[in-house]
C-alpha cells in the first residue's frame, strides 16, 4: 500500500456510496488489498463494509495479552465512529459521550481505538515536568531532577503513544487523585504517588457506566478537566500533577441520568442505537464469532488498514494547527446554535473545533459549511435545559418590574435621592 504522504487526499466529510466497497479486494489468504484509498473516511467505509475470512482453530490465544476488537471491523454506527476519530484528531473537542442501551458496542468501540492511538511527546519525569513549565514559571516550576536535566541540555520529554486509561467504578478517591506512596514509606521516605487522573495526562480517560460513578469521584475529575491540572495534599506534602486528558464515557440511560455538571464537560454526544438492517446484524454476529474463535487472525486481517488509519490520524493532528475557520462559516455555526436557543458557549466551541478536525482529516486547511452540517448534531444535542428555560421564564415578571421601576426614575431623581441620604 502507498503511505499517507504518497496519496492525494480528498474530503473526509463527503458521503461515500457503497460502490467504494468494490474497490477493496481480498486474496485467497484473506489479506486486504486496497486500490486508490484517498481519505480516512473512505478507508473506514471500505474496510468496514468488506466481508471477512472465516478463520480456523489456532488453539488457545492466551488470556494475558490485550487483543482489542479491530475498530475497522465495527459494523454500522457511522456517526459514533466518526466522532471517535475526530476526538483523536482534535483533543480540544472535550471528549465523547456514548448513550445507548446495552449490547450496542459502545465499550467495544472505545477499546478498539487502542491500535489507532497516535503518538505524543510525553514527560520523562515522575511528576510530569514539561519544557513549557519552565517557560511559564522558570526553573522553580519543575522538580530538582528535571532542573539538572534542563541545565545540562537534556530533553524533558520523549516520544510515546497515547494510551487508553480506564476508570473503574469501584475506584477509591486516592486511586483517582493519588496519595502517599506505600513503597516509599517502607524505606522511610515520603512521596506522593500519581493517581489515575495524572496517568491520564495526554491520554484518553474512559469511564464506562459514567452515570453510576460516586459523586466525589466525579467532582475530582471535573475539577481536573476544567483546569488541566490538580493538586494533592497529604499532611505536610503537596504535589501538582498535569491532567490534560481526552474524556470518553458511555452510559445506559435506563440505569440513571448523568449529572448536568459532567454532561456539560463532554463535547460530542452520541445516541447509539442498535443496528436496524438484518444483514448488518448478521454480519456483526459473524465478526464477533470470528474474533472470539481467533482474535489474532481477526486482527491480522485488518492490520494493514489499521496502520494506514493510524498514519492518517497522526498527519491530521499535525495539520490541525493550519486549518483556518472563516468568519462567514463561524457566523453560520453561531446562528445554528442561537436558533436552538442554547446558552452554553461550549456548544459553538465544540462544533467549530469538530469542523476543524473534519477538515484536517480530509487534508484541507479551510472549514466549509458542509463540515458544520456533519458535526452539528453530535455537537449540539442534549445541550438545552428545560429547567433553565422555565426558570428564566418564571423570572421574567420580576425582570420586567425592575425595568419598569428604573425607567420611572430620572437622573435628577436619583441624584436628589442620593443627596438626601
Amino acid at each position: 500500500m502507498d503511505s499517507l504522504n504518497d496519496r492525494q487526499p480528498t474530503r473526509l466529510a463527503s458521503d461515500l456510496s457503497n460502490d467504494a466497497i468494490s474497490q477493496t479486494e481480498e486474496n485467497a489468504g484473506g489479506d486486504l488489498v486496497t486500490n486508490g484509498i484517498r481519505s480516512l473516511r473512505e478507508l473506514v467505509d471500505m474496510v468496514c463494509g468488506r466481508n471477512i475470512q472465516e478463520s480456523g482453530d489456532y488453539g488457545e490465544a492466551g488470556l494475558a495479552e490485550n487483543l482489542p476488537f479491530p475498530f475497522l471491523a465495527l459494523v454500522g454506527q457511522q456517526e459514533m465512529k466518526l466522532a471517535l476519530l475526530l476526538s483523536l484528531i482534535n483533543p480540544m473537542l472535550g471528549g465523547v459521550l456514548l448513550i445507548g442501551p446495552r449490547g450496542t458496542g459502545k465499550t467495544t468501540a472505545v477499546r478498539s481505538l487502542l491500535d489507532l492511538l497516535p503518538g505524543v511527546e510525553r514527560s520523562l519525569c515522575f511528576y510530569g515536568c514539561l519544557p513549557e513549565d519552565v517557560e511559564a514559571g522558570g526553573l522553580d516550576a519543575i522538580c530538582p531532577e528535571c532542573t539538572k536535566k534542563y541545565a545540562a541540555g537534556l530533553p524533558l520529554t520523549g516520544p510515546d503513544r497515547v494510551r487508553l486509561v480506564e476508570l473503574p467504578l469501584n475506584a477509591a478517591l486516592d486511586d483517582v487523585v493519588g496519595g502517599l506512596d506505600e513503597r516509599a514509606l517502607i524505606h522511610d521516605r515520603l512521596r506522593l504517588k500519581r493517581g489515575l487522573l495524572a496517568q491520564a495526562d495526554q491520554n484518553i480517560l474512559y469511564v464506562d457506566e459514567i452515570n453510576l460513578l460516586n459523586h466525589e469521584i466525579v467532582d475530582a475529575f471535573l475539577d481536573a478537566a476544567a483546569s488541566g491540572s490538580y493538586t494533592v495534599r497529604r499532611g505536610p506534602m503537596s504535589a501538582t500533577f498535569h491532567a490534560r486528558f481526552n474524556l470518553m464515557g458511555s452510559m445506559n440511560p435506563e440505569e440513571g441520568f448523568l449529572r448536568p455538571q459532567i454532561m456539560d464537560r463532554f463535547g460530542l454526544r452520541l445516541l447509539v442505537h442498535g443496528l436496524d438492517e438484518p444483514s448488518e446484524r448478521l454480519e456483526a454476529y459473524r465478526r464477533v464469532r470470528t474474533y472470539r474463535n481467533n482474535p489474532r487472525g481477526m486482527i491480522a486481517q485488518y492490520a494493514d488498514a489499521t496502520q494506514i488509519a493510524r498514519e492518517e490520524i497522526q498527519t491530521a493532528r499535525g495539520l490541525l494547527t493550519r486549518v483556518e475557520l472563516s468568519e462567514e462559516v463561524a457566523r453560520q455555526g453561531i446562528a445554528m446554535v442561537q436558533s436552538l436557543k442554547i446558552d452554553s458557549l461550549r456548544a459553538e466551541i465544540t462544533m467549530l473545533e469538530a469542523a476543524r478536525a473534519c477538515a484536517a482529516a480530509d487534508a484541507r486547511t479551510q472549514v466549509t459549511f458542509q463540515d458544520l452540517q456533519m458535526v452539528a448534531p453530535m455537537s449540539l444535542r442534549l445541550r438545552r435545559s428545560k429547567f433553565i428555560s422555565e426558570y428564566f421564564h418564571n423570572q421574567e415578571a420580576e425582570e420586567e418590574e425592575l425595568r419598569t421601576t428604573f425607567k420611572s426614575f430620572t437622573e435628577y431623581d436619583i441624584t436628589t435621592s442620593a443627596r438626601a441620604k
